[in-house]
């Protein structure tokens, strides 16, 4: 069955689970009303299932290849490149004075899940260069943002972020990369990165890279550090792609999957760079981009769980084994229907929670209040976390539902696992996610945390007339969350890392119910209440055996000794 693309569920989550009507309400985004958000996501539906779903197993078949210093992309990608970006899904939340579409996030977010599942190796690439629009438009001089914003939007021009190098992968500060400021205010940018996502290819005219490095008189650690824009080629007199730059492409990693996707290793010799945002300001420009990635790789693994759920329900409908009853299928077994409820029902929370997230951002965006800046920060984390986590859960499930035929490669379930692996690791692992939450993000003393507490709660209470038993299991999951964020709020910062992972863990699970029950209450039908008991049954009580563990503290991890655990 080919992937088709679930325009309708977004329309009804935005709708009525994850607030966009609000978001519509405001005077930055009164024209995302509700025609226009369905006509943007029949659109994105339709380019998802026509121009990049028959791209995913030719990407992975084919890969990207290194030949002669340049990147050649699999068949049909550039050709599938243009239609994203001649269709404007590159700026959808772009500002307009810049040729985007000046979308809502939230929208934004429903478009590149779609596209996630259909092609997951060619959507990384806008979305890295919808990361640079952003950190552009947030710290650039308005010379680079009236250069770069423009061409980046159109897709003639792509962009990267470089952060990683041999000794500085999580620990960004160690990076040794130079920049060296030349006569005519420009910088000589010299060093070497790693897993350049999209660091080169043949589907646009220009990369431009944002790249993290030192100046002379920098600090060590993360305070010494800048940001430069680095193209791949040089901008003439006249705004073009002019004479290359002093940078290449040294290879091209062998990687598990997403072989479409060409990770480089790049190097810089006195390439060209042009300052952006502050000296020595680097981390809080990247920043911008980064939070941005986190928020679209959590989406990232949403879509490869809906791409491979529908993979598997159609081979579980088509295949015949033993006795069942009804249609025949092994859908109608117990345990494989077990598999294909999970999945689905996994998957619709964390989209919600996604959405939730991007209703937020923009709320802030749109109002500049502080509570809902604090309500998208904490969220962050948790999409990016919990949405990779089921990403690789129900791609391995798929796996499981296909039996062997899982294990080969040609009926293309073990790709989405492939693919998927890798966003539980890149734009920081998601237990670096675990330790912002309980770090960073409660430095409020768990203000954003009893807020959305607050509000599982309230949503218990209205669930209580049409499901008493489930919303009572809500309330209740909801003040045990709240004890065990207390607890930890009070606890020295190592202990609180060592609980991080599973509190992140159980955050999401019990907000998963809260926007289950919220999407069963908003419809008549029995289909949500089915899912909703589901998942509120079977799946949030996993919670609490993951608040014991995060309550257990730093003592036990470190109890063993490096020699033990080398024993």
């Amino acid at each position: 069955m080919p992937y088709r693309a679930p325009t309708s569920e977004f329309a009804f989550l935005l709708s009525h689970v994850a607030g966009l009507p609000e978001v519509s309400g405001t005077e930055r985004f009164a024209h995302a009303d509700e025609d226009t958000v369905a006509a943007i996501l029949e659109e994105a539906g339709k380019l998802s299932e026509e121009a990049l779903a028959p791209l995913q197993r030719i990407g992975d078949v084919q890969g990207s290849r290194l030949e002669n210093g340049v990147v050649r992309t699999p068949d049909g990608f550039p050709e599938a490149f243009r239609a994203v970006a001649e269709g404007g899904w590159i700026g959808i939340a772009a500002p307009e004075e810049y040729g985007g579409m000046a979308l809502p996030m939230a929208v934004t977010t429903a478009v590149n899940e779609m596209m996630s599942s259909a092609c997951l190796s060619l959507q990384l690439n806008p979305l890295m260069t919808q990361g640079q629009i952003e950190a552009l438009e947030a710290h650039a001089s308005e010379e680079i943002k009236a250069l770069y914003i423009p061409k980046l939007i159109s897709g003639e021009w792509t962009g990267t972020m470089n952060l990683t190098e041999p000794q500085a992968g999580s620990d960004v500060g160690a990076l040794r990369t130079r920049a060296e400021p030349k006569d005519d205010g420009t910088y000589a940018v010299t060093g070497q990165k790693i897993y350049i996502s999209w660091g080169d290819h043949d589907m646009a005219e220009n990369v431009c890279h944002l790249v993290l490095a030192r100046l002379p008189d920098a600090v060590e650690g993360t305070k010494g550090i800048s940001l430069f824009m680095v193209p791949k080629k040089l901008p003439d007199a006249e705004g073009k792609a002019g004479v290359a730059n002093g940078l290449k492409v040294v290879s091209l990693e062998h990687k598990l999957g997403l072989h479409a996707s060409p990770t480089a290793v790049m190097e810089y010799d006195g390439a060209t760079g042009w300052l952006v945002g502050e000296p020595h300001k680097g981390m809080a420009a990247m920043f911008t981009m980064m939070n941005n990635a986190r928020l679209g790789v959590g989406v990232q693994g949403i879509g490869v769980a809906e791409g491979a759920y529908q993979h598997a329900l159609a081979y579980a409908l088509d295949r015949r084994q033993g006795k069942a009853e009804g249609s025949g299928s092994i859908a109608e077994h117990a345990d494989v229907r077990r598999m294909l409820t999970r999945m689905k029902a996994d998957t619709q929370a964390a989209r919600m929670i996604a959405l939730a997230n991007a209703v937020a951002i923009d709320m802030a965006a749109a109002t500049g209040d502080a509570a809902w800046k604090a309500r998208a920060a904490f969220l962050t984390p948790i999409t990016k976390a919990f949405g990779t986590d089921v990403g690789i859960d129900v791609a391995s499930e798929g796996i499981q539902v296909h039996g062997g035929m899982g294990f080969v490669e040609e009926t293309g379930a073990a790709q989405y696992a492939r693919d998927v692996r890798v966003t539980a690791i890149y734009e920081g692992t998601n237990g670096i996610q675990a330790m912002d939450l309980v770090g960073r993000k409660m430095l409020d003393g768990g203000e954003a945390a009893f807020a959305l507490i607050e509000e599982m709660v309230e949503g218990a209470g209205r669930a209580r007339a049409r499901f008493p038993e489930e919303a009572a299991a809500l309330r209740d999951a909801a003040e045990d969350l709240r004890e065990a964020t207390e607890f930890l709020v009070a606890q020295e910062l190592r202990d609180r890392f060592a609980g991080a992972v599973p509190f992140l863990r159980a955050f999401a699970r019990v907000l998963g119910g809260h926007f289950h029950l919220k999407a069963a209450l908003a419809d008549e039908g029995p289909a949500r209440e089915h899912l909703a008991r589901f998942y509120v049954q079977r799946l949030m009580p996993e919670y609490r055996g993951l608040l014991e563990q995060a309550r257990a503290g730093a003592e036990g991890l470190y109890a063993l000794s490096l020699d033990d655990l080398a024993a």
